[in-house]
């Protein structure tokens, strides 16, 4: 009998001790103005998916075009756009108020999109017409539209806003556009089906991946330090590489090579493979921290997100998500990291945090799974000091 009531005494005590020693961070004290929010675009049900990441809650549901597939945020003013493929046009949403406040016409099936970074400008490659439409922000209307090569999948424009690169898949190639006088300045030759883009911070080289022959283009851009556009070589990686992932400082580029369960590090200097390991079953996309120090890799095929320590030169950890988990977003602090799942139809929401305790074994937590829409496909986030109205 005493066993008994000891138990029933301490067992409480102990689950209380414990959910205290493994709880959670507690959510920060945000002002009344601060506002940071998670836009998710869901192919199949021609919606966009508003989480608020204060609370981390749905928010609201927003009806934009046919097949939204590519997101992107304006540095400059509170606003979020959506590409649609199958309405070929792009969303304009008001962060301030989370709705569609215009639709703006572009031609045949866009899937991305690309905003310049003085926020002035939106590029957008239409796969089905073979061109490049570029989009005045200010005005919220279309200014030229831009012939490119046949297929165009996507349109990066460099750091300092002079070209926009686009991949053509149709016929492997690149164009180079001078985004100033909205021309085509060279076409270059590439390797197989070229797709990712990434450029580097001094906006003196980009680089593509090509999917159908397992390399990487490394292309020399036309700057005040070199005269010509160029290919400058092609980088064996791992077959299929589909994504590329820039460190913020620009020396390497994370390369996901999905059907060689692979990644490849590129020296970008000197344009090196550096090393290549597994990371898991088809790597889709992956992100690297402000501070240059983590990779995060989503595995399509695995139901996970692995964690690479790029000091280390290691995997560190592999955590567990929804239904083949494709795009992925951090917070700005890097505390959070989403995860948007293509299958089970949600958003996994890691937790970072730093084990204060001996018993806390893991810097990373599941906080939360939250469901969006049918098939959704890419995720952004805004964080911005909201206009209050005066008392």
């Amino acid at each position: 009998m005493r066993k008994l009531l000891f138990i029933a005494v301490l067992l409480p005590i102990l689950v209380g001790m414990g959910w205290w020693y493994f709880r959670e961070q507690s959510l920060a004290d945000y002002s009344p103005a601060f506002r940071e929010y998670a836009y998710v675009s869901n192919g199949k049900s021609n919606t966009v998916s508003v989480i608020d990441l204060r609370t981390f809650a749905l928010a609201k549901t927003l009806r934009v075009g046919s097949e939204p597939t590519g997101l992107a945020t304006n540095s400059k003013r509170n606003e979020i756009y959506v590409v649609n493929t199958g309405s070929s046009n792009v969303s304009v949403i008001d962060a301030e108020s989370n709705t569609v406040v215009a639709t703006i016409g572009v031609h045949g099936r866009p899937y991305y999109l690309d905003v310049s970074a003085d926020g002035k400008r939106a590029y957008v490659a239409n796969s089905g017409s073979s061109n490049l439409s570029v989009i005045d922000l200010d005005r919220r209307t279309v200014i030229g539209n831009v012939r490119v090569g046949l297929s165009p999948g996507l349109a990066r424009v460099s750091p300092d806003g002079s070209t926009v690169v686009v991949s053509n898949r149709g016929d492997n190639t690149v164009s180079l556009v001078d985004a100033k006088v909205l021309r085509v300045r060279a076409t270059l030759p590439v390797c197989q089906q070229p797709e990712d883009i990434a450029i580097l911070p001094d906006s003196t080289k980009a680089f593509v991946s090509c999917s159908g022959s397992s390399q990487v283009a490394s292309i020399q851009l036309q700057s005040p330090g070199h005269n010509e556009d160029r290919v400058l070589a092609f980088l064996d990686v791992g077959h299929t590489p589909v994504s590329l992932a820039m460190k913020p400082d620009g020396g390497e580029m994370i390369v996901c090579n999905f059907d060689a369960d692979s990644i490849s590090i590129v020296e970008t200097a000197n344009d090196e493979v550096g090393s290549s390991l597994e990371i898991g079953q088809h790597p889709a996309r992956g992100v690297v921290t402000l501070d240059n120090s983590r990779l995060y890799v989503s595995n399509f095929g695995s139901n996970s997100v692995a964690v690479y320590d790029i000091d280390m030169g290691r995997r560190i950890a592999t955590l567990a998500v929804g239904s083949h988990p494709e795009s992925l977003a951090l917070t700005p602090d890097q505390n959070y990291l989403l995860v948007v799942d293509t299958e089970s139809g949600d958003v996994t929401i890691i937790q970072k945090r730093t084990p204060h305790r001996t018993l806390e074994t893991s810097e990373y937590s599941l906080l939360t799974m939250i469901p969006v829409g049918v098939q959704p496909n890419a995720i952004v986030v805004k964080t911005f000091m909201a206009q209050l109205p005066k008392k």
